[in-house]
């Protein structure tokens, strides 16, 4: 992961995150040269084609230069940032030390010059953002030099106009140190456009929440007047079409990390597994009054209860009757892998993609453990956190169509695995009940699964076999 390049600086290699990865996108630097770093501390945070994930440096030095701006895709083994470590640490340090030292204190202060300084960027010049930097240990900034720093924000914020003193705005605590956010707080605020040193904190210990990026998103702006351009219309084509388009009116998305990682996937199942779907329709009004029971048991205090939990319970049981359904076709060994443990995926929405982590041998766990596995996947998901692990390894996968209100879906496959199951909306419909019409709680479930290794006798056992689970929960105490 690293090499020495001379005696004092080392180069930090992006490393292979999850297995088998060759690329992976640096969303967000959380150092810059000239900052003092220490042995664990997280220096950036990038996304692979399964999870965003930190990378933490293997040791204590100066950061000398970051070789690739955020959003840039880098590949496995590749060096992404220089440190200067030892005696050279000491050496980096000393020029950025001066620099702040001799900086005039005055409210007109000079444009930066470049003068014994290396780009900070590869192929972008010398940095002139306003970045707060880490102090070096042992030492506090000189009051000059910090009212230079103030005077040059203000002159940066005007645009290079001199501006009348305006009331201090209410800002974070003083830590010394970058605003305090996690991962996906800092995220939501990149893409929202938030600069998180301008947000309050709400949290504890002046940590910046979800709600505070939201709030400091939504106050109103107050834009310079500025006149309005005069609107042309553009001349018409011979067929009547506008010679050219406002690209105003659509937004191109780059397709990289998950969602490539998730195309791509797609696309090769689609193609390679003859995919079969079956449905049916099932009573679960029994299976909702259970979840209220459990809900109100002193068992399930504290875990997430809901009918993914039984619905989840209801595949495992089945899957414990017709072991064949969990099974992969190995096409370069022309055989049948039948697997004898279950790694239950759930397929998880995110602000990333779908993502599809997994409940490593969940065919191993009661009711109660499954409830917190499948709460703390949920929780780790939604928070951006889920490990390339976690995603590695799956043999059935369950996806939740019904929290979108639709009835069903023909699921997709996922690589390596032989069935998915999704769940429709559980809604209140009239239903035949012990020979009388009755509103009842109904669903439709649907199973997709890859015909070269599953016929469509044992796709049909599987799927019945959910459905006698979920009309007859009581069935869970004896089949489970």
């Amino acid at each position: 992961m690293t090499t020495m390049t001379d005696s004092s600086v080392r180069e930090f290699k992006m490393p292979d995150v999850g297995e088998g990865l060759t690329e992976a996108e640096i969303l967000k630097w959380y150092v810059q040269p000239g900052d003092t770093v220490t042995d664990g501390q997280v220096v950036c945070e990038v996304e692979t084609a399964k999870a965003a994930v930190e990378l933490p440096i293997p040791y204590d030095g100066v950061v000398r230069e970051l070789h690739f701006p955020e959003g840039t895709t880098v590949d496995v083994g590749t060096s992404i940032i220089a440190v200067a470590v030892g005696d050279g640490a000491a050496a980096a340090a000393e020029p950025v030390q001066e620099a702040v030292a001799d900086t005039p204190a005055t409210a007109e202060a000079e444009e930066p010059k470049p003068e014994g300084r290396q780009p900070v960027l590869v192929g972008y010049g010398v940095s002139t953002s306003s970045t707060r930097r880490r102090p070096r240990k042992g030492a506090q900034a000189p009051a000059a030099a910090q009212e230079a720093s103030a005077a040059i924000q203000a002159e940066m914020n005007g645009h290079g106009s001199a501006a009348p003193a305006a009331p201090a705005a209410p800002a974070a605590p003083a830590t010394g140190d970058r605003p305090l956010a996690k991962p996906p707080v800092r995220k939501l605020a990149k893409d929202l456009g938030v600069d998180l040193a301008t947000v309050v904190p709400s949290g504890p210990d002046g940590i910046i929440t979800r709600e505070d990026v939201h709030a400091a998103a939504a106050e109103p702006a107050t834009p310079e007047p500025q006149a309005a351009p005069a609107a042309v219309a553009p001349a018409p084509s011979p067929t009547g079409a506008p010679a050219s388009y406002d690209t105003t009116r659509e937004t191109r998305i780059p397709v990289k990390g998950v969602r490539k990682a998730t195309a791509a996937a797609m696309v090769g199942s689609a193609f390679t597994a003859p995919h079969v779907t079956e449905f049916v329709t099932v009573d679960v009004t029994r299976t909702m009054k259970l979840v209220e029971e459990l809900k109100q048991d002193k068992e399930y205090a504290g875990l997430r209860v809901n009918p993914l939990l039984l619905i989840a319970k209801a595949l495992l049981v089945a899957i414990k009757r017709n072991p064949d359904i969990n099974a992969s076709w190995d096409e370069a060994a022309q055989e049948i892998v039948v697997k004898h443990y279950v790694n239950l995926g759930i397929a998880a929405a995110t602000p990333r993609g779908l993502i599809v982590p997994n409940i490593k041998d969940a065919h191993a766990k009661t009711l109660p453990q499954l409830a917190g596995s499948l709460g703390e996947l949920v929780s780790t998901a939604r928070e951006g956190k889920t490990s390339p692990a976690a995603m590695q390894g799956g043999t059935v996968t369950i996806t939740n169509v019904g929290v979108f209100g639709v009835d069903t879906g023909t699921p997709i496959l996922n690589p390596g695995e032989s069935a998915i199951l999704a769940v429709g909306a559980i809604k209140l419909q009239p239903w035949v009940h012990k020979g009388k019409v009755k509103p009842r709680q109904v669903t439709t479930l649907a199973l997709s699964f890859d015909h070269r290794l599953v016929d469509g006798e044992l796709g049909s056992k599987v799927l019945a076999d959910v459905a006698a689970v979920l009309e007859q929960p009581k069935r869970l105490i004896s089949w489970a």
